[in-house]
This record gives C-alpha cells, structure tokens and sequence, in this order.
C-alpha cells in the first residue's frame, strides 16, 4: 500500500504549471497545482471504518496525528502533489464556461491490493478555479455530504465516497438561503474518495475552445484507466466510450428512481464520465410522491431538476458529451444511436426496476399499465414512497383491497388520508395488483424477501440529517455515527432503529435544511 501518492492524472495530462491558487482563467491545461488551506485547529468527527479498510488504512493510521493532518489539508503527504481540476458546465441549461474545482483539491492515489482511488478535500481552501467564492466548507453541508455518500454507496447505488468528516476551527461566512442574511458557521472539510473525480464538463470545456488535442488526451487517459476493456487503438473506440458512458450513466438514473433520491443539481459539471453519484448539494429523498419535487431552492420556479425530470436531463446532458467528443469522432450517427439506445433502454429498466419494486417474478402485458396506475395513485395523497413499497411486500395475494389499503396506511401523511373518489381508485389498482400476485408461482414469505432486497426500510431524510447538524453544531457527534451505523444496512430490519422507519415529521414540513435547501447546503 501506498498512504498517497502522485497519481497518473498528473502523470498523463497537462499541468498548469504556475505554483499559486489565486483566481484565473486557465488555458491548455488540464488542472492547476493547489495548495490546501491549514486549517487552525482540526479535529475528526466521524470516518469510515470500512472504507478507510478498503483502502489499506489500519487502526493505527487511522488514530493518528498523520491521518487528521492528511485528511483536512494540514499536511500534504510525502511524493504528493495536490491540484484542482479544470472544467467547465451547462447550469440549468445554460453553458457556464469555465468552472473546475472552485472547492476541491485532490491530494493524490492511494493503492491497494492491485486498486487505486483518488483523495480529494472537499472545503480546505480557494482554489485557482474559485471565482468569488473562499473555496470553504461548513459543517451542515459537510455532515450532509458524508452520510449520504456513504448511505448511497450501501443502498447499492454508483457513488463518490466519503472517508471522513472533520471540523477546521476556522469560521465561515454563508447565506444559506441567499436571502440577504449571511452568518458565520462552523468551517469543515470532507476527504472523498473515488477512482475518478472527472466529469462531463471536463471534456465541454475544452471542445468549447477547440483545444482537441488535450481533449484526445484527456479522453485517451479516461479510457485507458476506467474503461479498460476498450481497446483504445480500435477504429470505434472513442464510440465505444460514449456508449459506456451512456450505459452507467443510465444505470445510476435507474438506482435513483429506484430509492427515491432527487439530486437537485444535475449540471454537467455535476455528471461523473464513470457514472457516479457526485456532488452532495442540495439533495434530497422523495417523501410524499412527487414527480416535480425538487429540494433546489434555486431550482424552485422552473423545477428543471425535479424526480421525474432526472432521466431526460441525464439524456440532455449526455447530449452535451456528445457535442463535446464530436470532433473526435466527426460522424453524427453513432452519437445518435447511442443516445437513441439510452430512450429505448431506460424504458426496458425502469420497467425491470419497478417490477422488482412490485415483486412481480414473471411476464404479464400487463405489468407496464400497472407500474403507470401506481404513480398516478401514489400522487393523488401525500404517501410516502419509502414507507409504500416497503410495506407493500407485507400484502399477502389473498388479501382483498380494503385490508391491502390498510396494511399501507401507515404510508399517509394525513389521517384522513383519502376522499371516496380517490380510495375508489386506490381499490381499483389493489384489485389489479392481488390479481396479478395470485397468476405468480412464488410464494408470499419469497416475495417478500425478493421486494425488501430492492426497496429500503431507511433512507437519508433530510430531517434526520438536519436533526445531526444541529447536535453537531453544539458539540454532539452521536447522531452522527448513529445515522451511519443504520444507513450501512438499509434493507435490513434493524428493530431497535424502527424509530427511523418514520414519515417526515410535521415540524419538518417548511423547516429549512429539512424541505428546500440551497446550492449551499
């Protein structure tokens, strides 16, 4: 194992050489050398166990002064050279320029049996790639970011990692709803942890300035160190990469309908080329089913990022990807087909998906309108849509509607959940679901497995999160490994968690951080 080392980023692509962070445009470079911040007086809160294990860590390092240095920027490794990555991005729709790393610096590889993963700070200090803003973190959006990484990563879906939380005892000045308001917070920095950081607007911005030579390079290395069964001097091999890229990135949009998580900011510069969760902002987890919900306030009037919208805006944004690698390739039509093949396969998937959901085992034509009624039924009353489909798996076929509707009703917000005219619907669609479980061979005890694989007991709500950072803010870190310990096991149980296993709390409704939250949280 090497603890950090200089990685083959920086072996392999272009450096902006210059030795400073100050603020500037950069030109025919890849990413600028950057120094982390020295934080005034760290202290950890909270780290990964697991995955400080993964990557060769022990208990020994991982007590140590070296390991709290390294991990909040008070100490660059031996052999490693930090540095910030340059990109650019589409924001809501509209191309940005250049943007890259204006709060991460990336520390280097660590390796482990025969495996490499990239360090990167996200908080310690202005970058070249800063703008207006100090590069900093606070510690309500720190806490946010490193359980739901580590809360995604066990519920199965593509993520970025989070090896650990830490405080910097410096203050920092935010608005949080940007509303005229600013206050100091507690400063904080978060070690993530991923193969690879790039993302679509890495390779936007350099077509964007017709600089294709570094965009070759840039492509050339991302093939040969993450998509290593293209065989790069093949005719079709930068074809063959949108296609892989098309694919996860498909993939990762299916696991988030799947649990109900709504990114907020699907900006291109927020889209990882490995098809990763990235960028822990302003997310959040349906509740009450909500095509249009969008936790962004600054997504509030447009909804442009809403649940529903997450698969067509991974289409548009590969679109994106596709203008960017164009010259690479100058033919239009297996760009297209690509793009075309992502429509057609998402369909196939979010069917496969929501049968898995259903725990619907076989064929039947009519699956496909089933899956449709349940969405259009869950949005009529405010219905949890964890609490649903985890509950479904307990409705035995033999059951009749009304004692189906009851075994759910736990799953409403409102007592009175429903008028007549919308409990006769939700009868008709509990008639058409028991009649399709009786045409199943599995049994009820199997079926229930099978569904309480794919549908979680506990995700990340927002309010559980709010509810951490406000114990952390006055000194109290416990909430925060409890939350940890019963997110590494989302499907199971866990009996004497069950107080998790909750609706949104009324208090919760409007409160901020627990409803909408900002590009800052």
């Amino acid at each position: 194992m090497n603890i950090i080392h200089q990685d083959s980023f920086q072996s392999n692509l272009v450096a902006d050489e210059i030795q400073d962070n100050f603020r500037r445009q950069v030109a025919g470079a890849h990413f600028s050398y950057a120094k982390p911040r020295i934080p005034s007086s760290p202290a950890l809160l909270h780290f990964s166990p697991e995955l400080a294990q993964t990557l060769g860590f022990g208990e020994e390092f991982t007590s140590s002064d070296d390991f709290l240095a390294i991990v909040t920027g008070a100490k660059v490794a031996e052999d490693s050279r930090p540095y910030s990555m340059c990109y650019g991005g589409h924001q809501f729709g509209h191309w940005a320029g250049q943007l890259g790393d204006g709060r991460a610096i990336n520390l280097g590889e660590v390796s482990h049996k025969d495996k490499s993963w990239l360090l990167q700070l996200k908080g310690a200090g202005e970058t070249p790639y800063s703008r207006s803003a100090d590069g900093l973190a606070v510690l309500r959006s720190s806490v946010r970011e490193h359980l739901c990484s580590e809360a995604m990563f066990h519920l199965g879906v593509p993520t970025t990692r989070s090896l650990s939380l830490c405080l910097t005892g410096d203050e920092v000045l935010r608005d949080v709803m940007y509303d005229g308001n600013p206050a100091y917070e507690k400063g904080a920095v978060v070690c993530r942890v991923s193969p690879s950081f790039i993302r679509f607007g890495n390779f936007e911005l350099l077509s964007s300035r017709k600089d294709i030579d570094n965009l070759k390079l840039l492509v050339d290395y991302t093939i040969k160190h993450f998509y290593k069964d293209i065989d790069l001097s093949a005719e079709n091999a930068y074809i063959q990469f949108f296609e892989s890229v098309v694919k996860r990135t498909l993939d990762m949009i299916v696991h988030w309908q799947r649990v109900g998580f709504v990114h907020g900011v699907m900006n291109t510069d927020n889209l990882s080329i490995l098809g990763l969760t990235i960028d822990y902002g302003p997310y959040g987890w349906l509740e009450g089913f909500d095509n249009d919900w969008t936790p962004n306030t600054t997504d509030k009037q447009n909804r442009r990022y809403r649940f529903g919208n997450q698969p067509p805006i991974a289409l548009w944004n590969l679109y994106q990807l596709a203008n960017a690698l164009f010259p690479l390739i100058n033919d239009v039509k297996p760009l297209e087909s690509a793009l075309d093949k992502f429509k057609s396969e998402f369909i196939i998937e979010r069917i496969k998906m929501m049968k898995a959901k259903l725990g619907l085992v076989n064929e039947d034509t009519g699956d496909e309108d089933l899956i449709n009624q349940i969405e259009v039924v869950l949005s009529l009353s405010e219905c949890d849509m964890t609490i649903f489909y985890r509950l479904l798996a307990n409705v035995d076929q033999n059951d009749n509607s009304e004692d189906a509707l009851q075994i759910i009703n736990e799953a409403f917000y409102i007592a009175d959940y429903i008028k007549a005219d919308i409990k006769s619907k939700w009868l008709n669609w509990f008639d058409s679901y028991l009649n399709r479980l009786k045409k199943q061979s599995i049994s009820n005890e199997d079926r229930k497995i099978e569904m309480n694989k794919v549908n979680p007991k506990y995700v990340l709500r927002n309010y559980m999160s709010q509810l951490a950072i406000d114990k952390a803010d006055n000194g109290d870190y416990n909430l925060i490994e409890e939350l940890y310990t019963l997110l590494k096991n989302p499907y199971d149980e866990q009996p004497g968690l069950n107080k998790w296993f909750a609706k949104r709390p009324e208090w919760a409704r409007n409160k901020v951080g627990c409803s909408m939250l900002s590009c800052s949280s």
